[in-house]
């Protein structure tokens, strides 16, 4: 009896080690203090926020196929007051967008006006369609490139002579600009300047804030509106609170944001100390998982 219990024993351990080499999850959600959450789970908290910041990495499928699935699951919910933002697609292009989604211009004529990013089709292709079938305002937030690279060139100041005509595609000016935020300091160091020298970089810098207060405003535009915002951007945009948030917050404190991030472990058993406390959700994918370019 005891060798058999033994052999029994031997054959279950040996069983649940096979099921768990055979499990290989896609992705696994954790909190900001890294408990794993289910997706039912932060779908409820979600539902609670005015505006939700998923910040992808752009080239990650299963990033941008979540983005799909709480889009639908979301404005399920309030089909009437739901609205989908996205950094991909820049102001100066919503009256083509807007058309687009009204059955007015073809979808061929919309591509090639919109100014899409190269892996649109693949990426961002589906929810553009998803808000076209089911009528979901969709917002193009993102300041045109151009204003940007003004920026990036010779500093905020660079705006000051733009037409009123072109400030329609930007955040009111002047522009709040706090570079002692963590993640502005450390685009900062990556370009190997400081907040005291290097024009260069600190221009890069102004011309990040620009994306980012330009896309709050967008955001914001909507909440005014009663509707909850599912925005889609760079993680680098929203990580740690700030960017996007903290522009959303110096113009509407009170605003409800929830945030999800996405980042890439060998491990997906449990979230890593370095990105604890990045957002309210993190999105965790294998460091494996096929790029989509």
């Amino acid at each position: 009896m005891k060798y058999k219990f033994l052999t029994l024993l031997l054959i279950a351990i040996t069983t649940v080690a096979m099921a768990q080499k055979k499990d290989k999850p896609a992705y696994r959600l954790f909190t900001a203090e890294g408990k794993s959450i289910h997706y039912g789970k932060m779908l409820k908290e979600l539902q609670e926020a005015e505006v939700i910041l998923f910040g992808e990495q752009h080239n990650d499928p299963i990033a941008h196929w979540l983005q799909l699935e709480v889009a639908k699951d979301l404005h399920r919910e309030r089909p009437q007051k739901f609205a989908i933002g996205a950094e991909m697609f820049e102001a100066d292009v919503q009256l083509v967008l807007d058309e687009y989604l009204a059955g007015q211009a073809p979808e061929k004529n919309f591509e090639q006006e919109a100014r899409p990013w190269p892996n649109y089709a693949t990426d961002y292709r589906p929810v553009v369609r998803l808000a076209k079938e089911q009528r979901i305002p969709f917002i193009a937030t993102n300041v045109p490139r151009r204003y940007a690279a003004m920026v990036s060139g010779g500093s905020l100041a660079a705006l000051e002579g733009i037409s009123q005509e072109a400030r329609k595609y930007i955040a009111p000016l002047p522009i709040a600009l706090d570079m002692e935020l963590p993640g502005y300091k450390g685009m900062m160091a990556m370009f190997g300047g400081n907040t005291h020298g290097n024009t260069k970089s600190i221009n890069i810098v102004q011309a990040q804030a620009l994306k980012d207060a330009t896309m709050a405003h967008f955001i914001l535009g909507q909440v005014e509106q009663g509707r909850q915002v599912l925005h889609l951007n760079g993680a680098y945009h929203s990580d740690n609170f700030e960017g996007i948030g903290w522009y959303l917050r110096q113009l509407r404190p009170q605003v409800k944001t929830r945030t999800i991030t996405t980042v890439l472990q060998t491990n997906l058993e449990d979230l890593s100390d370095e990105h604890k406390n990045k957002a309210d959700f993190i999105l965790v994918v294998p460091e494996s998982m096929t790029r989509t370019f």
